[in-house]
């Protein structure tokens, strides 16, 4: 037998893959927006019932044609499709779009049951595709750092973890607060962040047991036919630990979002947390038990690429160590190892560690 050496084609020659947008109004045009920023893709094509939702999706790629639907998206040259459209039409788009040969990126949830969403797995290995679905916090910075925690062991056995989705707003869109339509309420919008961040954090553990307390306008669900704004649930996992979640929507909550996920273990915990409110702007940290944290994990926008550094600037990392002594006037408060970095730092944080020298105080991120 030979070897043949096979050439890999320059890049220059490789072709962008043609992608068809399957709603285009504000999830799926900021994704298609990023996607086009990217310089790696083509927008071939997109479609929606809205038609100013197709012009300013025109003003985004004005190459791309316009088709009716997904039967027509179908017919054109694509490789594959980007689907955000209503919950309930997830799971069947998706299976048509995998039959057609086309790789898919689905807006979460991919189904609104179990059933359908093993129906769309179980299509997309017949069919050899790419399938992903956006549970897009697993990919910030700080949440790739605390999974490279866990992994090391730096955590120890990880045996307790809390994570928080509270929205002080809801959806605009009536068909969210529809059972039937949506899957289900604020759990189905918030809550399969939660549940896949912490399985993922976790190497993908097997859940052995749930519990949960639904609301709906600050009432028990019971039996009510309605979408549920405020939930908590406990999981057991097969290790023994216990992972506890809570989400919302128009939460009184004192800013527009509240998102956090935090893990303990027997060796130290981690922590990553939205910064100001704002949805698309995390820091992390790590800590050991009885020692202030130390070290900070990320600080940046979801979805965008940024410089980060691990911990302190050189300067004020003197400052730190210094403060940390009793007898020095700069020892730091509570927050005071939450270090910015300078890309995404808050405008309206402020810092509890004055400078001896100058008597200012320096910005840093803290709770807003």
């Amino acid at each position: 037998m030979t070897d043949t050496l096979l050439e890999r084609p320059a890049p220059a020659t490789l072709r962008k893959p043609r992608i068809g947008f399957l709603g285009v109004g504000w999830i799926g045009r900021h994704r298609m927006e990023a996607m086009l920023a990217t310089g790696l893709i083509e927008a071939a094509i997109v479609a929606d019932a809205s038609e100013a939702a197709c012009a300013e999706a025109a003003a985004l790629a004005p190459g791309a044609a316009r088709a009716d639907g997904l039967d027509a998206l179908l017919e054109h040259d694509i490789d594959g499709v980007v689907i955000a459209t209503p919950s309930a039409l997830h799971a069947d788009q998706t299976r048509r779009a995998l039959a057609r040969g086309m790789a898919v990126f689905c807006q979460k949830p991919l189904g609104r049951t179990e059933a359908e969403v093993r129906e769309v797995v179980e299509a997309a290995r017949r069919a050899d595709r790419l399938l992903a679905v956006d549970l897009s916090y697993r990919f910030t910075e700080a949440a790739v750092r605390i999974r490279e925690l866990v992994e090391r062991g730096e955590l120890g056995r990880v045996h307790a973890v809390d994570l928080t989705f509270h929205n002080a707003y809801g959806p605009d869109k009536a068909w969210f607060y529809d059972p039937e339509l949506s899957g289900g309420g604020c759990v189905m919008d918030l809550g399969v962040h939660l549940v896949d961040l912490a399985l993922w954090l976790l190497g993908d553990a097997t859940v052995t047991e749930v519990s949960s307390h639904l609301f709906e306008g600050g009432r028990p669900l019971g039996d009510r036919p309605v979408a549920e704004d405020y939930a908590v649930a406990t999981l057991t996992l097969e290790t023994g630990a216990v992972v506890r979640l809570a989400c919302s929507w128009k939460l009184p909550a004192g800013q527009d979002a509240i998102i956090s996920a935090s893990l303990y273990g027997d060796r130290g915990g981690a922590e990553l947390r939205n910064v100001g409110g704002v949805v698309l702007r995390f820091h992390g940290r790590a800590f050991r038990r009885h020692h202030p944290p130390r070290t900070r994990l990320a600080a940046r926008r979801l979805g965008r690429p940024g410089r980060h550094r691990l911990g302190p600037p050189p300067r004020r990392r003197r400052t730190f160590r210094s403060g940390c002594r009793r007898s020095d006037p700069r020892r730091p408060r509570a927050r005071s190892h939450l270090w910015p970095v300078k890309p995404f730092r808050p405008r309206s944080a402020s810092f509890d560690c004055h400078r001896r020298r100058s008597g200012r105080r320096s910005a840093g991120p803290g709770s807003p």
